[in-house]
């Protein structure tokens, strides 16, 4: 199970490239089958995520 948070706003085409490429390079580095990599996308609000005690929003206006 691989999952990736991020900031809302990328696409469903995005997410099919990331997916991609992130089952592509798993399979490669790890040995496993495409099949047995679980992709969970969670979008976070800027809102919602802080880093160094600044909230996101306010950092990337």
């Amino acid at each position: 199970m691989i999952r990736i948070e991020m900031f809302e706003g990328r696409s469903e085409e995005q997410k099919r490239a990331c997916a991609e490429a992130v089952t592509k390079a798993w399979v490669e580095t790890c040995a496993g089958k495409p099949e047995s990599v679980h992709i969970i996308f969670v979008d976070v609000a800027k809102s919602d995520w802080a880093t160094g005690g600044r909230l996101m929003s306010d950092v990337l206006k």
